[in-house]
């Protein structure tokens, strides 16, 4: 087997990826290779307001026309690079879809060789969310960020918005002087005097990795390459509770090479962000959420550190690949879980990632629940869910059982070593995997069906386990929940108590097990949402008031989607989740509202 993985970094690089049904750019014939960006932040106007200047290469020596994806931007002007000169360029919207954006087309002249798009961004931008200064922790100064994934980067940028096309980038960023800049890519420690900051990007990253917040910033390092961006209020807090970054690093380093972006550092966003964590290089996005003070939620530090491998370093070509992106960063998490904190913590992880996954196979469209879904027509975004995340994860775990930990881990390494930088399609890897000598009829299973394949891994926890006994004592009478180690557990073995309670339980029970673990209002996120289910399900009045300043107060789509989704199906809850939710969408990222509207309705 080692021979035969050795011969695979000889793998061809001209494979071709698929095409991308979720972008108009015509990346067959003209491919952009480096981004400029000029912008001005106006938190006045909302708006970022500028330039970019893309350098492209011609596949296609005959080409005449470079088309570009947008969404809501306000294009002013084009003009493209000649012999040394800027002259104006002919341009004209081409097709247009709700789910897609729309297609800008640039007549390019034979010896052309850049474009310069002038435009400002709009309310349609659903790639930016601008926070009042009521909407951060500081309460002082106004805040923006970015999220680009998926096709979110076209109503920010006009680019093309594939995962299959890999850019360089350079940025000057002006936002007013008490503020602070940040990007991926190499980013100043200190704010600038005159609030003018410029932004390299040495590596190419696909282009949904280009991000920018812009806040009342201060940074703190973790160690040598590892540091926090943050606002005052809450720096401290979160540099402590991920001081474990390094040893994260180092363990991957270990198992599956180098760390190739330079600086790891972590943008902490205010509590609206729609997702736990964004991977953008070398400074990932997180929400504050998994701040609970305890560590116990650190498995998505895990995960977005772990796709500076899997995503970032090797990206899906389209975003019917994104198992290929998400599936093996879960797989490489549950492994940085288990190095740092213990196979138990690990197995728990595991056990909690296929009780979500065992949620969504039962409720989404069966087509969905298949590695490679059809988005023909379709947002990216419509289609989320833990499917390539934990199916993706299992069938990995699945060929380490065949092969073992060593050629696993020799599997793994090779791969992110014979793609390194490229933009890999499901038919390249299953190239790979064959090569590999894999079972393909298995692969493809796995991949192309619905559901879980017959024998599939099922993970197993020995904590929860006891966690299920002193369950079933309490239910039995034997045990009052104060004599519970509840508080004993850690979050992962709470919330797993919490979530397999039984349907059917009286409200006395309910309030003992509030007033014995104080779970309504708890701090941590994780445990919280749980137990709001929870009170929606066995109709817990007590805990309405808490869970309404929850969903408040966070915007993270894991979080609040579901309670809106279960106080919406209970006719006598209807009127005060759209209460809440008129309350809270102005907080709410563009994507969220994009869900919840479809939900509270």
């Amino acid at each position: 087997m080692k021979g035969a993985l050795c011969s695979l970094a000889l793998l061809s690089m001209t494979a071709t990826a698929a095409t991308d049904i979720n972008s108009y750019g015509n990346t067959e014939q003209v491919k952009i290779t480096h981004l400029g960006l000029d912008l001005t932040v106006d938190f006045d106007k909302h708006q970022l307001a500028g330039s970019a200047t893309l350098d492209f290469k011609r596949l296609d020596p005959n080409a005449s026309t470079l088309v570009l994806d947008t969404r809501a931007l306000d294009i002013s002007g084009v003009q493209q690079h000649v012999d040394g000169q800027w002259t104006s360029a002919q341009w004209s919207w081409g097709e247009k879809s709700d789910a897609l954006g729309s297609a800008l087309n640039i007549a390019l002249a034979p010896k052309a060789d850049q474009v310069k798009v002038a435009y400002h961004t709009t309310d349609g931008a659903t790639g930016l969310q601008w926070l009042t200064p009521e909407q951060t922790a500081g309460k002082k100064h106004p805040f923006l960020f970015t999220q680009a994934q998926a096709i979110q980067a076209r109503s920010f940028i006009p680019l093309q918005d594939s995962p299959s096309v890999r850019v360089t980038y350079d940025a000057t960023i002006k936002v007013p002087k008490e503020l602070m800049a940040v990007m991926s890519a190499e980013n100043s420690q200190q704010k600038s005097a005159d609030g003018v900051y410029r932004f390299h990007m040495p590596q190419a990253v696909p282009t949904y990795l280009i991000a920018l917040g812009v806040g009342d910033l201060e940074f703190k390092p973790m160690s040598k390459r590892t540091g926090v961006y943050a606002e005052p209020a809450v720096l401290d807090a979160a540099a402590k509770e991920f001081e474990d970054t390094e040893s994260m690093m180092e363990t991957v380093e270990k198992m599956y090479g180098p760390y190739d972006w330079g600086r790891y550092d972590l943008l902490i966003l205010p509590p609206s962000f729609p997702f736990g964590g964004m991977e953008n290089p070398r400074l990932s996005f997180i929400t504050p959420t998994v701040i609970a003070g305890d560590k116990s939620l650190v498995s998505l530090i895990a995960h977005e550190l772990a796709h500076s491998w899997s995503g970032n370093l090797v990206t899906n070509a389209t975003w019917q690949d994104l198992w290929l992106n998400e599936g093996f960063t879960t797989y490489l998490t549950y492994r940085i879980m288990e190095a740092v904190y213990g196979k138990d913590r690990e197995r728990m992880e595991a056990v909690i990632g296929y009780k979500d996954l065992q949620e969504d196979l039962a409720s989404i469209d069966a087509a969905d629940t298949r590695l490679q879904p059809d988005l023909t027509g379709r947002d990216p975004d419509d289609a989320f869910s833990n499917v390539p995340y934990e199916k993706g994860a299992l069938m990995l775990f699945e060929i380490e059982q065949k092969l073992g930990r060593k050629k696993m881990d020799d599997f793994l390494r090779n791969y992110f070593k014979t793609f390194r930088f490229q933009s890999v399609s499901t038919d390249m890897f299953l190239d790979y995997a064959a090569k590999a000598g894999l079972d393909m009829d298995r692969l493809k299973t796995w991949i192309y069906q619905p559901g879980l394949p017959t024998g599939a891994p099922k993970p197993k926890s020995d904590a929860f386990t006891k966690v299920l006994a002193a369950q079933t004592r309490w239910l039995r009478g034997q045990d009052k929940a104060s004599a519970l180690p509840f508080k004993d557990w850690n979050a992962q073995q709470q919330i797993y108590f919490v979530s397999e309670l039984p349907k059917k339980l009286t409200k006395g029970q309910m309030t003992e097990l509030d007033k014995a673990f104080g779970l309504t209002g708890t701090r941590n996120n994780e445990v919280a949402h749980v137990w709001y289910r929870q009170a929606i399900e066995h109709d817990y009045a007590p805990a309405f008031d808490a869970m309404a300043d929850y969903l408040k107060h966070i915007g993270r789509r894991k979080l609040v989607v579901p309670l809106y989704d279960m106080l919406m199906a209970k006719p006598q809850y209807q009127e005060f989740a759209k209460k809440v939710y008129a309350q809270a969408r102005p907080g709410y990222h563009p994507l969220a509202q994009n869900t919840l509207d479809n939900i509270v309705k």
